[in-house]
Parts: C-alpha cells; sequence; structure tokens
C-alpha cells in the first residue's frame, strides 16, 4: 500500500481535457464507447450529479440509464483515489447496465467537450501549494523539453533496460558488494536526467510533507535525532530493510503524484522521470553466484522500474512512498508502550519494562507490517538490544545518553595527536582523497553528538601544521 493510503477518504478528483471530434461520429464498438465515457467522467470530480452532467455532454443527450450507471461508477470508486482510466474502463465493460445501453440504442459523442484541467489533490494535500501542471504540454514546457524528449526521458516502455549501446542510457551504474554476498547497485543519472529530477524534486516533492517518524533524507534531521528518542531506554530493538530503494515500485510513485492532484498521465511521466528499469547486461561484469537466490532475484529485482540509488529524487520519494508503513508502526509502537523513528532501511524501536516484556513477539509483529506494506526485511540484521549491552544505532551509543562509540573516539583522538606531534605523513591510513577535510568532517559530527568531546578534537586539530 501506498503512502496515500491515509489520504484516501474524502478524495477529490482530477479533471482532464478531453476533445471530442467536431463532427459527430457514431460509435458502434462498446470497447470504444467505454473508452470515451471513462475519459468524460474522469474530467471532474467523481460525483455523481457532475458524472451525468459529462455524460450528457459527451453523448449530446441525457439519457435515462447515465444517472443509474453514474450512481454505480460512485459507489465503486468514490472516497478514494481517482481511478486510472483503463480501470474505470474495465468497470464499463464488465457492467451489465451499460451493455444493455450500447445494444438497445446508436450511441455517438458530438460536439466539443472542453472541460479545463484543474488540479485536484486529494483533500489532505490541499495546502501543500504543489506547482500546477495539467498536461503534458505543460509538463515539457516546464521541465525545457519537448512531448518527444519527455516521453524518451520517462521511459514508460522500459526501453532503457533493452538498449545494448550505453550512450543511448540515461544512467551510468555501480555495483558494490555487502555483506552476506548481497549487492548494492548505485544508478547514477546522466547530466540532463539529474537536472529534470532536481528540478521535480525542488519544485514538488520537497513540498510534500513526510511521515514525523522518517528521519533520513529531511532538512534539520540527522542520525543524532533519529536515535536521540532511544537514549537510555531498558530495550532497543533494530530492524533493517534489505533493498530499500529497489523494493519500491513505478506504481506506488505513480500513486504519490496522483494523490498531489496530477492528471493519470502526467503522473505516469514523472514517475517515469524518476524511477528506472534496469538492463540485465549490467551484471556481466559483477560475480553472482550461479544458481544462488542472490544471482536469481537481484537483476529480476533491478529489472523491475524502481526507485534508482543515485537520484536525486529518489531518498524523498522513499520517504512518502513509506508514509503508510509509519502510520502502521508507529500505531504499533504506542500500543506496546515504544517509540519508534526510521532512518533511511534503518527502523528503531525502544522502550522500558512494558516493551521489554515483548520485545520479541513485538518485532515479529514489525516484520510482518514491513511486508505487508512490500518492503523485504533484512532478519540477520533484527537486534534485541537490552541495557545489558552496548545499543547501537546508526553507529551512535544510545545505552545512558546519545554517544560516539569509544572506540571510534579513541581512534580519532590517536590519529589527531600522532599528526600534531609526527606530522601527517604516514597517518592517512584510509587513503582519503582530501585528509584535512576528512578530519574536519569526523570531528564535526563528533561535535554534532557531543559538543564537550568535539571541542577537545578540535584542539587537538588546531595543533596539527599542515
Amino acid at each position: 500500500m501506498s503512502y496515500l493510503a491515509l489520504f484516501a477518504q474524502n478524495c477529490s478528483r482530477q479533471t482532464r481535457l478531453v476533445r471530442a471530434p467536431c463532427r459527430p461520429f457514431c460509435m458502434t464498438s462498446t470497447p470504444v464507447i467505454a473508452r470515451a465515457l471513462a475519459t468524460a467522467f474522469l474530467a471532474g470530480a467523481i460525483d455523481e450529479h457532475e458524472l451525468i452532467d459529462r455524460g450528457a455532454q459527451l453523448l449530446g443527450k441525457r439519457w435515462a440509464w447515465l444517472p443509474s450507471l453514474a450512481a454505480r461508477v460512485c459507489r465503486k470508486f468514490a472516497g478514494g483515489l481517482r481511478p486510472r482510466r483503463i480501470v474505470l474502463v474495465e468497470f464499463l465493460l464488465a457492467d451489465a447496465g451499460f451493455h444493455a445501453a450500447c445494444e438497445k440504442h446508436e450511441l455517438a459523442a458530438s460536439g466539443w467537450l472542453a472541460i479545463h484541467t484543474e488540479m485536484s489533490p486529494i483533500s489532505a494535500a490541499a495546502g501543500w501549494n504543489l506547482r500546477s501542471i495539467r498536461s503534458t504540454g505543460e509538463l515539457a514546457d516546464w521541465l525545457g523539453t519537448t512531448t518527444g524528449e519527455l516521453e524518451w526521458f520517462a521511459d514508460c516502455k522500459r526501453l532503457e533496460s533493452k538498449r545494448n549501446q550505453g550512450r543511448l542510457r540515461h544512467y551510468h551504474y555501480r555495483a558494490l558488494t555487502k555483506r552476506f554476498g548481497h549487492i548494492r547497485l548505485i544508478e547514477s543519472p546522466k547530466p540532463r536526467l539529474k537536472q529534470l529530477q532536481r528540478r521535480v524534486l525542488t519544485d514538488i516533492l520537497d513540498l510534500i510533507p513526510v511521515h514525523g517518524a522518517a528521519h533520513g533524507f529531511r532538512r534539520g534531521y540527522s542520525v543524532k535525532t533519529f536515535a536521540a528518542p532511544h537514549a537510555g531506554r531498558q530495550v532497543v530493538a533494530r530492524l533493517d530493510l534489505n533493498d530499500f530503494f529497489p523494493s519500491i515500485r513505478v506504481s506506488r510513485v505513480q500513486a504519490v503524484f496522483r494523490a498531489a492532484g496530477y492528471p493519470d498521465r502526467v503522473a505516469t511521466l514523472l514517475a517515469g522521470i524518476c524511477t528506472n528499469a534496469t538492463p540485465l547486461d549490467v551484471w556481466n561484469g559483477y560475480s553472482l553466484s550461479p544458481g544462488s537466490a542472490v544471482a536469481r532475484q537481484v537483476p529480476f529485482r533491478y529489472a523491475q522500474p524502481h526507485l534508482p540509488q543515485g537520484a536525486p529524487t529518489s531518498p524523498a520519494l522513499a520517504n512518502l512512498c513509506a508514509y503508510q508503513l509509519g502510520c502502521r508502526l508507529t500505531g504499533l509502537a504506542t500500543a506496546a508502550g515504544a517509540s519508534y523513528t526510521r532512518y533511511a532501511d534503518d527502523l528503531a524501536f525502544s522502550g522500558d519494562a512494558e516493551f521489554a516484556r515483548t520485545a520479541k513477539r513485538f518485532c515479529l509483529h514489525a516484520c510482518a507490517i514491513a511486508i505487508e506494506e512490500g518492503f523485504q526485511v533484512h532478519h540477520r540484521k533484527t537486534r534485541i538490544m537490552r541495557s545489558g549491552v552496548r545499543q547501537r544505532l546508526a553507529g551512535l551509543v544510545v545505552n545512558q545518553r546519545l554517544n560516539v562509540s569509544r572506540i571510534e573516539f579513541d581512534r580519532l583522538k590517536a590519529t589527531l595527536t600522532n599528526c600534531a606531534r609526527h606530522g601527517i605523513a604516514g597517518q592517512n591510513r584510509s587513503d582519503a582523497p582530501d585528509f584535512r577535510a576528512h578530519l574536519l568532517g569526523k570531528i564535526s559530527f563528533v561535535e554534532m553528538i557531543h559538543p564537550v568531546r568535539g571541542q577537545r578534537l578540535r584542539k587537538l586539530f588546531a595543533r596539527i601544521d599542515w
């Protein structure tokens, strides 16, 4: 279920620009009539009276069977996300009353049906103040492309996965090997596509609120805000979502844009710009064990249109698509007397005596919810940490108070001391390209978590002769 499930009630509808031919023409084919009527019905709100008016305007007459058909359409689709055109067409073709009307009457669409498209977001999105884009042409103009270029970048036909020539592809690919034999594929969009994605991120996605439990990829939030609510608790539980970005399919991304009020075709193109289907030959240079589960699952998973890790829009969309997950896990944690936060694919729960009694069973329920929401849980990384052991979240220790690991702090302090006493030669053991900036970054991180410790490290840094 997508991020928009929370907003499914009291949903308003989108409108589309629908044009019938200038001169009347006879429609003898029931599928043709169904497609035209579905387009007319989706040109505005799913309201019984409006459906009747638009149907009558399309067909040139207020047929006696229209009110009952409009009532059935409202019973089926009112109160949720606006249905896609193909779904409404299938509903009409399966409706006995509609078939009877087509057989009894010679229906024709005449004149112009010109209903200007308006942004029509769901009720909860009414205050988002997003950019209004009502047609494919407006989307192309806003992004500074032609409609043909827009179709090419969106790649709704998944041609990217079929092209053998790298210069025709929109992404650069680089695979990283993780623990337990897993692979992480970095998909970096090429400059022109990245420019379009940044435009979508800045003017649309950054304006849509995410769930309060999400602390990753948000301005003003960090691993500090993610881990802080769990400091000093009796029990801390940590879950990890496997392949977080690739597990989010294009249908979820489309739902985000549809809930924001964009017409179906515009939402499809926006989702296409932000997703990718990875060519199978990308994996040729990497050693995936033949016959293993990884060799079978990974290429197939990435071959489906998904959020590419490396695109600027993916973090924001991942947070939005995980909205329903956040709602359900927050409710579960509240019922168990626990706190819940999420940083990207890391889920953290913590509580005291009440939560400690049910922590194992709680984790099973949390995993079940994550799976129901379309995510995969990395069970080997699941941890239930009680106060007698070191409780770590995102590299931070949360036993008594939020702090950096003693080992990491001592290692950084020793490096700074050696640099101050003996010079920087031979101290860059991690082969950082900019060793000075590398050390400053580590010091700043410690300073963010523990200001007093950070200041001590900064004094040592000031003694280094660069």
